[in-house]
């Protein structure tokens, strides 16, 4: 049996999923985190196709990620990162004024944002070109959030003033509107998005979600 180091943090993802999500399947909010933080942590998949008890008694709605930290597991990548964030510094500010504004941020990027940029999203991934009134509904939300985004990225480098889990929650939700050209009208909103993922610790978290995927892939095919 192995024995777990109660320093040891285990951040666990599918062993495979589709060619269309890789890039952005949520255990790289958590992995780009770990990265910034310079903290050490390994890796472990459960089946995306098969499902089981063990998975669901770690993360309730079958999703990933989920990280082990010690005797702690914890699910949903805003409550990872804020926990994440009572480790280092790098990742939420020592200060109360800007930690509680990072914070602030944190929930805006999940509650305010991610959940205009959700619906659309899912249309987009599914090839919907429909000109519904669903379709038009969603586009008009999405378009009012990042309205207010806007201003607010274009007058500051990072959300609270230095770069911390905000930033990474909040580049993440943006990104994949980027990827169906959803920023066009929105260039502050882009060069954010640009300014995140440049970051080293994004572009090695990135680097490494797509190789566990395509590791899978090759996996599959030499068992065939």
């Amino acid at each position: 049996m192995e024995v777990q180091n109660m320093d040891d943090l285990i951040l666990t993802t599918f062993d495979w999923v589709p060619a269309a999500p890789r890039g952005y399947v949520r255990d790289l909010r958590v992995r780009w985190a770990l990265e910034e933080a310079g903290l050490p942590y390994r890796v472990e998949s459960v089946p995306f196709r098969d499902r089981k008890a063990e998975h669901f008694s770690h993360q309730p709605f079958g999703q990933v990620p989920w990280l082990r930290d010690g005797g702690l597991s914890i699910f949903e990548s805003g409550a990872i990162l804020l926990h994440l964030g009572e480790r280092s510094e790098a990742l939420l500010p020592v200060n109360p004024r800007t930690r509680a504004e990072a914070t602030q941020w944190v929930f805006a990027a999940l509650n305010s944002v991610e959940m205009a940029t959700l619906p659309w999203s899912i249309l987009k991934f599914s090839d919907d070109s429909s000109d519904s009134p669903i379709a038009k509904r969603f586009e008009q939300f999405l378009a009012g959030r990042l309205q207010r985004m806007e201003p607010v990225v274009a007058e500051r480098m990072w959300l609270a003033g230095t770069f911390s889990v905000a930033d990474i929650l909040m580049a993440d939700v943006l990104r994949l509107v980027d990827r169906f050209a959803g920023l066009a009208a929105h260039p502050a909103c882009r060069a954010y998005v640009a300014r995140a993922t440049s970051r080293r610790a994004f572009v090695k978290a990135h680097a490494d979600q797509m190789a566990h995927f395509a590791a899978a892939d090759g996996a599959a095919t030499a068992a065939r």
